[in-house]
């Protein structure tokens, strides 16, 4: 290990979750009208209600793994009963799927920001970037899950990526357990960090607006108004045919 090492895997990682963290404060503080995704759903949806729905539920299933398989330690899963054999056939399928998902999703966005003029000329170059570190975010996780652990030998990343992740937060990381980890999982990791320092500045900054008040909100009620009748109409008018008593 050496003083690279301590940068890659000390440095980096809080210099992106603080990016993160002030970033969000600054953009909220700053730029409250920009906090949206910046659709262009009128300008283009049939490639977009093809594409989103792939790219957002591979996403959603991803994360689960990561957080799964970063989060929760191995001696935890070993406790409930689930061997090794077990875990790794979950995760291998569940990782496959995911990866199924959002990379035909993300083609399918990216064809057509590509193809179509309209949307893709609402391109800003921030997106630009931000495509191009999702993609090999997207890219090297792909090639950890189906070139290292589907098609190749297999890695444990649980005995040493994950327990390096967890010790940031309980600010003591061990760099030296990302020193032999194979390159794949290594740059997956570093383009992630450098993902999270670009979130702030991003459309990813929606992902903070989800409706999810929606879930427990109160039921709006409709009430039907009687139509107003017209002077003619009403009982007793002259002209309604009715006499009074």
């Amino acid at each position: 290990m050496n003083a690279v090492d301590v940068v890659l895997w000390v440095v980096l990682p809080y210099v992106a979750l603080t990016v993160f963290v002030l970033g969000h404060v600054w953009r909220w503080r700053t730029d409250q009208f920009g906090w949206t995704t910046h659709t262009t759903q009128l300008l283009e949806s049939r490639w977009l209600r093809l594409g989103a729905p792939l790219f957002h539920l591979g996403l959603l299933l991803a994360i689960g793994g990561h957080a799964i398989g970063l989060l929760v330690p191995k001696a935890w899963t070993e406790a409930l009963g689930v061997s090794e054999h077990t875990y790794h056939i979950v995760a291998l399928g569940g990782g496959v799927l995911a990866a199924v998902l959002v990379v035909s999703g993300l083609v399918l966005l990216l064809a057509r920001r590509l193809v179509n003029g309209r949307v893709r000329r609402t391109t800003t170059r921030m997106d630009k970037v931000l495509y191009l570190v999702l993609s090999a975010v997207i890219a090297f996780g792909t090639g950890g899950t189906v070139g290292r652990n589907l098609l190749g030998c297999g890695y444990d990343y649980r005995e040493t990526i994950a327990v390096w992740f967890r010790g940031i937060f309980w600010f003591h990381p061990e760099p030296r357990l990302m020193v032999d980890v194979p390159l794949v999982f290594q740059l997956h990791a570093l383009s992630a960090l450098v993902l999270f320092g670009l979130w702030p500045f991003t459309r990813l900054v929606h992902v903070w607006s989800v409706p999810v008040a929606y879930l427990w909100r109160p039921y709006v009620l409709y009430r039907h108004r009687r139509p107003r009748l017209s002077a003619s109409a009403r009982p007793g008018a002259v002209g309604d045919g009715r006499r009074g008593a």
